[in-house]
């Protein structure tokens, strides 16, 4: 993303505002992403401009939070169906999670990512995937700007092909070869989860406003 001065926006010949993500607006806007905070603004610039928001997943209160920092006029939501009929999920019990992971490992193709709550089990578990064979990186929001520009890349390339992140990791990701999305330990909610494995296979909701 770059950062455009106002004067020179306004000159742009701007027929749609379109923000992808648009959870972060409400979900992660107040820290992990705060420009999201700031779309609302061009609303002052372009008020004849129609505005969808996309998200795949959002509960109420978050459909509510993206609509009104949006300035919509009125409440105008779309929602797709909730199934997710090209994806497995399985639950794994057990004692042996890191046995399992590696299990999986040989037995998958394509990228796959292994969701974890603290930024140590990330490279902890990265460092296990490495010793036993497979490419694997680790990816929070503790790390630099650079290293995680790099992992993504890496990822998205295919020379690495397990990344170990907390949520800090699967906003805009392109890749059509995402196999495996494992959790290392349970989200901190619903939304979380089904968002989180639907990284296996995009998909969208939206939150539209057109004048």
């Amino acid at each position: 993303t770059c950062a455009l001065p106002i004067s020179r926006v306004d000159r742009l010949p701007i027929t749609l505002i379109a923000i992808d993500e648009a959870h972060c607006i409400s979900q992660w806007g107040y820290d992990f992403r705060p420009a999201y905070l700031a779309i609302g603004d061009l609303r002052e610039h372009f008020p004849e401009v129609p505005v969808i928001a996309l998200t795949a997943t959002a509960t109420e209160r978050v459909v509510t939070d993206i609509q009104e920092r949006l300035r919509f006029r009125e409440p105008h939501v779309l929602r797709g169906d909730f199934r997710r009929p090209e994806l497995t999920f399985w639950v794994s019990r057990g004692e042996d999670k890191l046995g399992r992971l590696l299990r999986i490992a040989e037995r998958t193709t394509g990228g796959a990512i292994v969701y974890v709550r603290q930024r140590r089990e990330a490279l902890r578990i990265s460092n296990r995937l490495t010793d036993a064979g497979f490419s694997a990186a680790p990816y929070h929001a503790g790390l630099p700007l650079e290293e995680r520009d790099r992992t993504q890349r890496a990822w998205t390339q295919g020379s690495v092909r397990f990344v170990i992140a907390t949520n800090a990791f699967g906003m805009g990701i392109d890749k059509g070869d995402v196999r495996t999305v494992v959790h290392w330990g349970p989200p901190d909610d619903l939304e979380g989860y089904y968002q989180e494995a639907g990284r296996a296979e995009i998909g969208r909701a939206s939150c539209r406003e057109r004048v």
